[in-house]
């Protein structure tokens, strides 16, 4: 399809519903730019997923910006803005917001799929080598490093005794 204004092909639609009449407008970047119809801001993911946590979170807001994950460390604002949950025990820690958001999300509250064989005997591992990726990170950003470096090879240590059993 071309742009209704010049013979480049269209990148943006827009659909005007003016009193019952239904207005198509098919233009490329350059010409709704001129146009001002749309605007040179970045999709910001962030700011998306923290409008939709905060929409089922409400008042209780206030008191789970305190909450941290004891086992992780990562902080329910940290959870918020990056829309990624540390370790299985969030989902315990952060128990409040998550109910509502998850209910919203898949239309219910409990799992009725299938659980892995071995995700049991996992679940303490996977919680322990989170907590040491997390703590290994933040002795990098410190520049802590001879505390990174044991933290490295402690993780290379469990994950190599992990996988031979």
């Amino acid at each position: 399809m071309k742009c209704q204004l010049c013979s480049n092909p269209a990148t943006v639609h827009l659909t005007n519903i003016i009193e019952g009449q239904k207005k198509k407008l098919h233009l490329c970047q350059d010409c709704a730019e001129k146009q001002n119809l749309i605007q040179h801001d970045d999709l910001n993911i962030s700011t998306i997923l923290q409008t939709v946590i905060g929409q089922h979170v409400g008042p209780v807001s206030d008191e789970l910006a305190r909450l941290a994950c004891p086992e992780c460390g990562i902080k329910y604002m940290e959870f918020r803005s990056e829309g990624r949950l540390g370790c299985p025990h969030d989902y315990t820690a952060f128990r409040t917001a998550l109910e509502a958001l998850v209910q919203r999300i898949h239309r219910g509250g409990r799992h009725v799929g299938k659980v892995p064989r071995l995700f049991k005997e996992n679940q303490h591992w996977q919680a322990e080598v989170v907590r040491l990726r997390r703590q290994l990170r933040t002795a990098v950003e410190t520049e802590a490093y001879e505390e990174a470096a044991r933290l490295r090879d402690l993780l290379r240590h469990k994950e190599a005794r992990h996988e031979s059993g």
